[in-house]
């Protein structure tokens, strides 16, 4: 017992016991909130890229640089404070600070940990936890794409036989219509969908310069265009009276069927490209499966 507790005392000393402290404290602080502001989509795709991070963290733990300096101590703590006072009290779903806590967590305790020389260790768990909500955060004000959906969502159903019209963001039939807000939009499938895309080719890289280009494009038009599919559902169900299956698919758990769709429909897209690299570049002479 004695012994346990001297390693203890000796480990509670130690740079990295605090540090470790700290990130663990954050991501508790974090996940908290999600859940109490019951984003449950979020809170799945926050889960997957805090496991993409922690991945490469124990991969290079070994072998990380943990020398800070004053210039920054000071301003990781400052960005660490900012985190904690704006947890006080749980922001709702649409608060900016939801989609650039992971991010604006992740530097301060990079600073904390190491200097802004050093920081560039972490880019490429920075990159994964930056691509989390931050353009979303940005993005979402900026840009509307609400009319853009109504468009392709028209084009979709007309080509596939409906008597459909549109007058903005509406989208009417015979017996019903629908308006595309923002939130409805497909933007944070999309985003969503970008960082995926980004944990992949920094996790599991194809060696091939046209994929790594390509990859993150298709991975925002796979987003959208699922998420026409899931309006032009919305659209039929309020048009046939179906108003308990619409609420399922729109605010219940069909809903997320539909992300854990977008997520597969791109996990097939990256894998084949896998396997094509992975054939391109096995040996002439191997026979190939």
């Amino acid at each position: 017992m004695n012994f346990s507790a001297i390693n203890f005392s000796q480990l509670a000393k130690t740079h990295s016991f605090w540090l470790l402290t700290l990130a663990t404290s954050l991501s508790s602080i974090y996940f908290t909130l999600i859940w109490k502001a019951e984003d449950l989509a979020h809170l799945g795709m926050s889960l997957l890229f805090w496991l993409a991070v922690i991945t490469l963290l124990r991969e290079k733990l070994p072998t990380l640089n943990l020398n800070s300096d004053l210039l920054s101590s000071v301003l990781g703590t400052a960005l660490i404070v900012i985190f904690f006072l704006k947890s006080l009290t749980v922001p709702p779903q649409t608060d900016p600070f939801l989609k650039i806590a992971p991010f604006l967590g992740a530097v301060g305790l990079s600073l904390v940990a190491t200097s802004l020389k050093g920081i560039v260790q972490y880019w490429r768990e920075l990159m994964i936890l930056f691509f989390l909500g931050v353009p979303a955060a940005i993005l979402a004000p900026i840009f509307d794409i609400s009319e853009t959906t109504a468009k392709f969502t028209h084009l979709l159903l007309s080509y596939c036989g409906f008597d459909v019209t549109r007058q903005g963001v509406y989208v009417l039939m015979e017996s019903g219509a629908i308006k595309v807000y923002a939130g409805c939009s497909g933007l944070e499938a999309m985003t969503y969908l970008l960082g995926l895309s980004i944990i992949c080719l920094v996790l599991y890289p194809t060696g091939k310069l046209f994929h790594k280009i390509i990859t993150p494009g298709v991975a925002i038009i796979i987003g959208f265009v699922i998420n026409g599919f899931r309006v032009a559902l919305m659209l039929l169900l309020v048009n046939y009276r179906q108003i308990q299956a619409f609420n399922y698919w729109h605010q219940g758990e069909g809903s997320l069927i539909f992300g854990l769709i977008e997520v597969m429909v791109f996990g097939s897209f990256y894998l084949f490209l896998m396997r094509q690299n992975a054939a391109d570049t096995q040996p002439s002479g191997e026979l190939k499966p």
